[in-house]
């Protein structure tokens, strides 16, 4: 067992639990409440800008220019490519994608966007990856189960979503990215392992609370909920 089969093993739970939040299973039945969509764009927006500094950190811990490439592509693909999924929810819920950018991340996303960046900033290159691996992943796996539950079709209202995800560009970054884990982790030490288990297990749990966050509209105690 490869060390990335083993992270996914130990955290089967939380994937599980990921695929059964009514965020998720909403968009396999097409039934997701508009200001909970609203809410994810405002977070989503902000936290992908977050993991694109995060793989700018990457690339400063790279010795190889193979990988170096690899994360600016990365950083390429969340710029031009990772817009279309949310292109599909603004146009569900009739509101232009520039209305939802540049808002304040609720708590949860503050708390992941600083999450992995302690992990990137304070650990080494199998740390960082660690942290930034199960945003990728859990989105290809909800991809793939929503795509085998419902097998939605072109007039299904997130037909687009679902099949961004579940795409071969998905895997393909979900792949790269759990080989590059795989080796780093042969040479490193005990206790490195560990430290990019944590990390890992923290980012699962943290999709899970994205996802969360979303659907309750979460706030920060004292400001005002808005749907828009």
């Amino acid at each position: 067992m490869t060390f990335t089969q083993m992270l996914r093993k130990e955290n089967d739970d939380i994937f599980r639990t990921i695929f059964n939040h009514p965020f998720v299973d909403g968009i396999g039945k097409g039934e997701v409440p508009d200001e909970a969509i609203a809410h994810y764009i405002k977070a989503d927006y902000e936290y992908l800008s977050a993991f694109i500094r995060i793989y700018g950190t990457a690339i400063s811990k790279s010795a190889k220019r193979e990988d170096m490439r690899f994360f600016n592509d990365q950083i390429q693909f969340v710029l031009n490519s990772e817009i279309h999924p949310h292109h599909n929810f603004c146009d569900h819920i009739g509101v232009g994608y520039v209305e939802l950018q540049d808002y304040p991340l609720p708590p949860t996303a503050d708390h992941y966007m600083k999450h992995m960046m302690y992990h990137a900033h304070m650990g080494g290159l199998g740390e960082t990856i660690g942290a930034l691996l199960p945003c990728p992943w859990t989105y290809l796996e909800i991809g793939q189960e929503l795509k085998t539950k419902y097998a939605p079709s072109a007039d299904h209202p997130f037909y687009q979503w679902i099949s961004f995800y579940a795409d071969e560009s998905t895997r393909d970054i979900t792949r790269n990215m759990r080989q590059r884990l795989d080796k780093i982790a042969e040479d490193a030490s005990h206790e490195e392992q560990k430290h990019i288990k944590e990390a890992f297990r923290k980012s699962c749990q943290l999709e899970l609370a994205f996802w969360e966050m979303a659907y309750t509209c979460e706030e920060w105690p004292g400001e005002k909920v808005s749907s828009q």
